[in-house]
């Protein structure tokens, strides 16, 4: 048996399987662009984990799933087959193993150059010389048409009724208020929540809220969302996201699963692309998308991890009126950097696309970094399908502990509950 540790974090371990509740933990995955593909390479580990447990076509080891960007879709896969773990997670490997550009945004000779023309013209003579001026760089419309088949709403409220699922949330920046926007679906009835520049709405999710929370800023429009009696337009909710793992806990988590989309951060692939002198503006570009993408949740596990400690040494805290708890968080990223994929996979972007970035430098290896959110193409997400399956097979122990309680044997038990323990 193993309870407790010094990080505040409280769980029990004894025997093979301590009979973990589910309703109770939570799935968050991130944003990305193309880069989510890594997430459903993910789920299919863990499924594969589940069957071998004997739980792969029960429902999914998560009562909540949250999700931001790229990841809200991915979680929209996973609330409208909640009731079987093990199709949701295939259905999800097969859309990413099989998308192409063009299904998420046009990629047509004439739209490409429409849009890149306009923008050049904004750019050089200025805005008020537009008579309407660009939205965006990109037309998503594909991949509302494409989310209009796959995502019906009823099928997640149907997953609520049942109990397969607890709750389901999406988050989105509102580009007029500037406020975050949690919008979220339960099975019971949860008082929203107010913070700074953060609310909660609950409402009925549609294919609107997901093409809101995955719209790329300047990448993709924006979507107008009904909030509070009036519409606001909002982009993607990766966006000044400080507290991702906010939603979860306030919809009830006391254990969180975080699949990023973003490589761990370390020295290596970066070094090894040549200087090129001054930096281009998707290297720029890159950089700024991967400071949307990539901070929050490293920051949110920080204030995570000083809150189990400070609710360790105080326990009188835990509990009390103001909801104080520890939470434990397991997190998975990718183990191998994303921008070296990418930069192996650049000409599998449509030719147009390719003319559109060459002049920022996104088709030479040092601007791979903003081609891989865009880089919705097989051989892309199929490595990154891949690499997510691989990653979470190198972590199964830890994993089947961590959602279902199962510790393979005796002696690894308390390994496996210190690794997983640690935010």
């Amino acid at each position: 048996m193993y309870r407790g540790n010094p990080d505040g974090n409280e769980i029990s371990f004894s025997g093979r399987n301590v009979g973990l509740n589910t309703h109770s933990t939570a799935l968050i995955m991130m944003g990305g662009g193309a880069r989510a593909a890594y997430q459903a390479g993910v789920l299919s580990g863990l499924a594969r984990i589940a069957a071998r447990y004997g739980k792969g076509h029960r429902e999914i080891p998560f009562g909540i799933v949250a999700g931001t960007s790229a990841g809200a879709i991915n979680g929209a896969g996973l609330a409208i087959h909640a009731a079987d773990f093990q199709t949701g997670a295939d259905i999800l490997a097969a859309l990413w193993h099989s998308i192409h550009a063009d299904d998420v945004y046009r990629t047509d000779v004439l739209r490409m150059g429409v849009s890149g023309a306009r923008w050049l013209s904004a750019l050089a003579f200025g805005w008020a010389t537009q008579r309407r001026a660009p939205r965006a760089l990109l037309d998503s419309a594909p991949l509302g048409s494409m989310l209009g088949e796959l995502f019906d709403p009823e099928r997640v409220q149907a997953s609520l009724n049942s109990g397969a699922l607890q709750a389901f949330a999406v988050t989105a920046l509102s580009y007029s208020t500037g406020r975050h926007v949690t919008f979220y679906q339960s099975h019971r009835r949860i008082h929203p929540w107010s913070r700074s520049q953060r609310v909660a709405v609950p409402t009925h999710i549609t294919v609107d809220h997901l093409l809101a929370s995955a719209s790329i800023p300047f990448l993709f429009p924006a979507m107008p969302l009904e909030i509070e009696g009036h519409h606001e337009w909002f982009g993607d909710g990766t966006m000044r996201q400080m507290s991702p793992l906010s939603p979860a806990i306030h919809l009830g988590a006391s254990r969180i699963l975080a699949i990023g989309a973003a490589s761990r951060q370390r020295p290596g692939w970066f070094d090894t692309v040549p200087a090129g002198g001054y930096p281009s503006l998707a290297q720029v570009g890159g950089q700024a998308l991967a400071s949307i993408f990539l901070d929050g949740l490293s920051a949110d596990l920080e204030r995570l991890l000083h809150i189990n400690r400070l609710l360790a040494r105080m326990p009188e805290l835990a509990g009390d009126a103001e909801g104080w708890r520890p939470v434990q968080v397991m997190t998975i990223s990718p183990s191998e950097p994303i921008e070296a994929i990418a930069a192996d996979h650049l000409q599998q972007l449509p030719r147009t696309v390719r003319a559109l970035l060459a002049p920022l430098g996104g088709t030479e290896a040092r601007g791979a970094a903003f081609a891989s959110y865009l880089l919705f193409e097989p051989e892309f997400t199929q490595a990154l399908i891949a690499l997510g399956e691989r990653d979470a097979a190198a972590q199964a122990d830890e994993l089947a502990a961590f959602l279902y309680g199962v510790i393979p044997g005796t002696a690894p038990a308390l390994a496996a509950a210190q690794t997983l323990l640690t935010p």
